[in-house]
C-alpha cells in the first residue's frame, strides 16, 4: 500500500485492494450527485443496494452534500407545520447556532477528515481483512448496514459514558430546541473519535461500501429530530423514531443515558440502555448544566473547559484518570456514570437561554447567514482546487459571522463594535477580490457585487448603532 498526504487541505492516496490496482481513491472524485429525490429517499434509507453499491470510493456520492437541499426544505415544511398548528419549536437564535455547527462541521473537511478516516479505514481492510466481500453483492451491503448501525451504537454510547469523548459530542446536545435544524448541530471534532469505533468493519466490509452506511446512517438520524411526528405503532420496536430520539435529547432524569440508537432501537433494547417516551412527561430539551451561549466556539468546546476544570481540582492521580474515562456525572465515590440521585429535576415551567433581542436583530442574522451561503457552497465543491490562503481567508469569513452573530443573540457587550469590524473588513474583501471570486470561486459577478453591498451598509447600520450610543442602545436591543 503507497500512501501520502498533504497537509492541512488535502489528502490523497493510492491503495492495492479489491483486485484494483494503482486506483486513486479521493472520496467522491468520479462520483455522480445525487438529486434531489434520491437524496430525500437516503433521508429515509430508502436506497436500493442495486443503486448504492460502488467498486471504489472514489465513485461513491457525496450523499452528505446533496442532501443539503433536502435539510432545508424539510425544516421550512416543519415550520410551516408548526406554524398552523400555533407552535413555536424554532427560534432564530437556536436555529441559526445549530446551523453555524452543522457548518463548522463541515468544515473540518478541509483538513480532510472523511480522507484521514478513510486512509486508517483501508489501510486496515488492505492489511487485515478477514474475508474478500464482494462489493456488488445485497449481502455485503446489509451485512455493512448492520455493521455500521451496531458500531454507531457502541460508539455513541461511549460518546456519553466516557468524559473525554462527551467533550465532542455535548456540542449536539446543547441545543434547549427539539427540531430538524438541532439535527444539523453536529461536533468538528467527533469524526476524530468514531473512526476508530468503525475499523472492526474493516475486518470484512469493504471501504466503499463502508463509505456508503456511514453517511447514510447519519443522515437517516436527520427526520427523527421532529416534535410533529408521535408513534409509529410497530416500528417503534424496530426503528429508532422521533419518540425515542426525544427521550435520547431530554434532559429529564429518566431520558439520561437513554436511547443510543443510530437506524435501529433494538441494539438499545439488546443492551439495557432503552426508554420509552413518558406522553405525561413534558420533555426538556439539552444539557444537563445549559451551556447558555449562543458562542459557537463555546458550543463545540464548552465542556473542555469544564473538564479541564474538574481535572485540575480532583485530588489523586486514579481520580483524575477517572475523570476522564468515566462518565460526566461521575466524582469520588460514586458509580462509573455517575448517582442519577443527583440530577437535577426539571424546573417547571421550562426556561431556556433565550435573551431578548429584538426582531430586526434576529431577521439581521438570518440575512448574514444566507448570504453566505454561495461562498460556502462553492468552498466546499472546489475545495480540492482553491488554493490554502483562500480557502484559511473563507473559513475565517464563516466562523466570524458565526461568532459575531452568537455575540449579538448573547447580547454581549463587545456585539456591535465586533460586528462593525467584521463587516468592514470583508466588506473590503469582496471589494479587493472581486475579480479574484470571480474566476477562483465560480461565483456570478451579481452574487459578489450584492454581497459587497450587503456589508457596507450593513457596517453603516453598526457605525450608526454606535454613534448613537447608549442613549438609544436599549431600543435598539
Amino acid at each position: 500500500m503507497t500512501l501520502w498526504s498533504q497537509f492541512p487541505f488535502q489528502v490523497c492516496f493510492e491503495v492495492e485492494s479489491m483486485n484494483v490496482s494503482q486506483i486513486t481513491l479521493v472520496p467522491h472524485l468520479e462520483a455522480y450527485k445525487p438529486g434531489f429525490f434520491e437524496s430525500l429517499r437516503s433521508l429515509f434509507y430508502f436506497i436500493l443496494p442495486s443503486e448504492s453499491s460502488f467498486r471504489d470510493v472514489s465513485h461513491v456520492p457525496d450523499y452528505t452534500s446533496a442532501a443539503v437541499p433536502a435539510f432545508f426544505s424539510l425544516i421550512i415544511l416543519e415550520l410551516i407545520v408548526c406554524l398552523l398548528k400555533g407552535r413555536r419549536t424554532l427560534r432564530v437564535n437556536d436555529t441559526i447556532t445549530s446551523l453555524n455547527a452543522g457548518v463548522a462541521s463541515r468544515l473540518i473537511r478541509l483538513v480532510s477528515k472523511r480522507s484521514i478516516e478513510l486512509v486508517l479505514y483501508i489501510n486496515v481492510y488492505d492489511r487485515f481483512r478477514l474475508f474478500d466481500l464482494p462489493w456488488d453483492s445485497n449481502y455485503t451491503w446489509i451485512l455493512s448496514f448492520i455493521g455500521m448501525d451496531f458500531a454507531y451504537y457502541w460508539f455513541h454510547r461511549l460518546a456519553h459514558e466516557v468524559n473525554i469523548f462527551w467533550i465532542s459530542h455535548q456540542t449536539h446536545h446543547s441545543s434547549e430546541d427539539y427540531n430538524l435544524a438541532t439535527a444539523l448541530r453536529q461536533s468538528s471534532l467527533q469524526g476524530f473519535v468514531s473512526m476508530f469505533i468503525y475499523l472492526p468493519n474493516a475486518l470484512f466490509i469493504p471501504p466503499s461500501v463502508h463509505l456508503v452506511h456511514s453517511q447514510v446512517n447519519i443522515l437517516f438520524q436527520f427526520w427523527i429530530h421532529t416534535e410533529l411526528i408521535d408513534n409509529l405503532g410497530p416500528l417503534e420496536y424496530i426503528l429508532n423514531t422521533p419518540s425515542h430520539h426525544r427521550v435520547h435529547h431530554g434532559r429529564n432524569p429518566y431520558c439520561i443515558d437513554k436511547n443510543y440508537a443510530g437506524a435501529l432501537i433494538i441494539w438499545d433494547r439488546m443492551f439495557g440502555t432503552f426508554a420509552a417516551e413518558r406522553k405525561e412527561e413534558d420533555l426538556a430539551y439539552g444539557l444537563v448544566h445549559p451551556l447558555n451561549s449562543f458562542d459557537p466556539i463555546y458550543v463545540q468546546l464548552g465542556s473542555l473547559q469544564s473538564l479541564c476544570v474538574r481535572f485540575w481540582n480532583t485530588e489523586g492521580f486514579w481520580n483524575k484518570i477517572s475523570v476522564l474515562v468515566k462518565g460526566p456525572g461521575w466524582s469520588p465515590g460514586k458509580p462509573r456514570c455517575g448517582d442519577f440521585n443527583d440530577l437535577p429535576q426539571v424546573e417547571k415551567p421550562i426556561i431556556k437561554h433565550d435573551p431578548n433581542v429584538s426582531n430586526w436583530i434576529s431577521a439581521y442574522a438570518l440575512v448574514h447567514y444566507v448570504g453566505l451561503v454561495p461562498l460556502y457552497d462553492k468552498l466546499m465543491l472546489l475545495r480540492h482546487t482553491l488554493s490554502a490562503p483562500s480557502q484559511a481567508l473563507d473559513v475565517t469569513i464563516q466562523m466570524s459571522t458565526a461568532m459575531c452573530m452568537g455575540f449579538l443573540f448573547d447580547k454581549k457587550p463587545y456585539a456591535y463594535f465586533s460586528e462593525l469590524v467584521r463587516c468592514l473588513l470583508i466588506a473590503t474583501f469582496f471589494v479587493t477580490q472581486q475579480t479574484d471570486l470571480e474566476e477562483s470561486h465560480e461565483l456570478p459577478g451579481i452574487v459578489v457585487q450584492g454581497l459587497q453591498q450587503l456589508y457596507l451598509l450593513s457596517a453603516f447600520i453598526w457605525f450608526l448603532v454606535l454613534v448613537m450610543g447608549d442613549r438609544d442602545k436599549g431600543k435598539l436591543d
